[in-house]
């Protein structure tokens, strides 16, 4: 385990509905504040937080008053974190309180350890790839964001089917009717990409995957990419809408001859590591995989 400098300043981002995290956030952060390390705490609507030691923040001030940002939530909570850690460019550290919790690092009871480990410095930063999109409607009028973890275009109405080609690299590569189409980065690959049917790929590989969803064609298969690769997404359809979609948030909509394009961002998240777990084991444990396989014990 790496050694690094104890954080001065950590932001610490909850779930906005629960009580129970924010209670634990405000111990976290009364451990903290009495090693000398100042903190913000960021939610959403909770009111117990409104106490004078623990000041409620808005997005803009994240990035000149944080060098470390703490997520106390699910996957949800450390995604809304991870776009204002990768602005700031701060580390990121999850703390899962959710169901699995892929992108966290600690669990609920390891609160103590994490902040004897944050104070100790004893944790490594890993780099993680993230996604930048651009949008062109109609109107010709650019729209960009970012995404930790997918980019999707979705058939905004749930009886049609979107028609959309994909080019990679200025190619075409397909044309097809579909549910949509999912842009994923490594770290993504385990989310929405994976239950439409797109490969596992491990977080340091250097690609992204392109996941048709539920396409009508007879050549739609998934495709890791170069991260290099620039990926274009082109909605056809004539009287159905698409739906863009960043980390399960949508951006905005698109009619026929929108375009989104899909590359590497230039700003990576910064994901805070306490333990040598590989990710072949975080994979088994978070998805509680059957390694044995149903013929085991059978002769």
């Amino acid at each position: 385990m790496g050694s690094q400098q104890k954080p001065s300043r950590v932001l610490v981002v909850t779930h906005p509905l629960r009580k129970d995290v924010a209670e634990l956030a405000e111990k976290l952060a009364a451990a903290l504040r009495g090693a000398g390390v100042a903190v913000r705490i960021l939610s959403g609507e909770v009111r117990s937080l409104l106490q004078p030691d623990a000041l409620v923040i808005d997005h803009e001030a994240t990035s000149a008053t944080a060098d470390l940002v703490l997520a106390l939530g699910g996957d949800g909570t450390v995604l809304r974190s991870a776009k204002m850690a990768a602005e700031a460019d701060v580390p990121l550290l999850g703390v899962n309180f959710g169901k699995v919790g892929f992108l966290a690092e600690a669990e609920t009871g390891e609160l103590e350890t994490v902040v004897t480990r944050l104070l100790d410095g004893e944790y490594t930063v890993e780099e993680r790839t993230a996604l930048a999109v651009e949008a062109v409607g109609t109107d010709g009028e650019p729209r960009n964001s970012w995404a930790f973890n997918d980019i999707a275009v979705e058939k905004a109405e749930p009886a049609r089917m979107l028609e959309v080609f994909i080019e990679i690299d200025g190619t075409r590569i397909s044309r097809y009717g579909a549910d949509g189409v999912v842009v994923a980065s490594p770290t993504g690959s385990t989310a929405h990409a994976m239950s439409a049917g797109g490969p596992v790929v491990w977080p340091d590989v250097d690609a992204l995957v392109v996941v048709p969803m539920n396409a009508h064609a007879l050549f739609a298969k998934p495709m890791v990419v170069h991260s290099s690769s620039e990926i274009r997404i082109g909605v056809e359809s004539v009287g159905t809408e698409g739906a863009l979609i960043a980390d399960g948030k949508e951006l905005t909509r698109l009619t026929a001859g929108g375009t989104v394009t899909i590359r590497r961002s230039k700003r990576p998240v910064k994901l805070v590591r306490m333990s040598g777990q590989p990710f072949a084991s975080r994979l088994v444990s978070k998805l509680s995989l059957p390694v044995d396989g149903w013929r085991h014990g059978r002769i």
